[in-house]
């Protein structure tokens, strides 16, 4: 079997299990900004950190998923609605609250993608990107009995051009 490339969501878990096994307690504290945010801490992403707790994990999960998407949105404020549609505007916002949404999945080794994660996204784009079109002209498959029609249309033709071509050739000339 050919090695497979590491993918985006590897490298954060692995980087995730680094983390926590080189501090060895089981906790895992990251407390670095992103860059290109804002100077005041509630512009930045919330980052993952684990703190194992009594809490159940789903619930701790919960609560670390609202406060991705609260950062989300306050990212997205500052977006106008002319570039709501642009995707050099809106990929870093949208890419952040998928990094949140799945490095905290990771880090409470609570499964990705999962029901609240894509509850979020489902909830971004009818809020955020609902409105928006695609530049090209999408298409469609043709209603089934075009379909049908242009399916058999070629299949019927066949036996007719078969037995034209062998009609042809029996006139008996030698053909140059």
């Amino acid at each position: 079997m050919a090695p497979r490339a590491p993918t985006g969501s590897g490298r954060l878990s692995r980087g995730l299990l680094l983390l926590w096994a080189l501090l060895g307690t089981g906790l895992c504290h990251v407390d670095t900004n992103a860059e290109g945010f804002g100077q005041d801490a509630r512009t930045s992403p919330p980052v993952a950190t684990c703190n194992w707790t009594a809490q159940p994990v789903e619930e701790m999960y919960r609560n670390k998923t609202q406060d991705c998407w609260e950062s989300f949105a306050d990212l997205m404020r500052n977006v106008t609605e002319s570039e709501l549609c642009e995707w050099k505007v809106i990929s870093r916002p949208y890419s952040l609250l998928q990094e949140c949404l799945e490095g905290w999945a990771d880090c409470l080794r609570y499964g990705y993608p999962n029901a609240l994660a894509e509850q979020y996204i489902f909830q971004s784009h009818h809020r955020y990107f609902q409105n928006c079109t695609l530049e090209h002209q999408v298409y469609f498959d043709p209603p089934e009995d075009v379909l049908l029609a242009m399916i058999i249309a070629p299949i019927c033709l066949i036996p007719f051009l078969v037995t034209l071509v062998i009609w042809r050739s029996k006139d008996g000339k030698a053909q140059p």
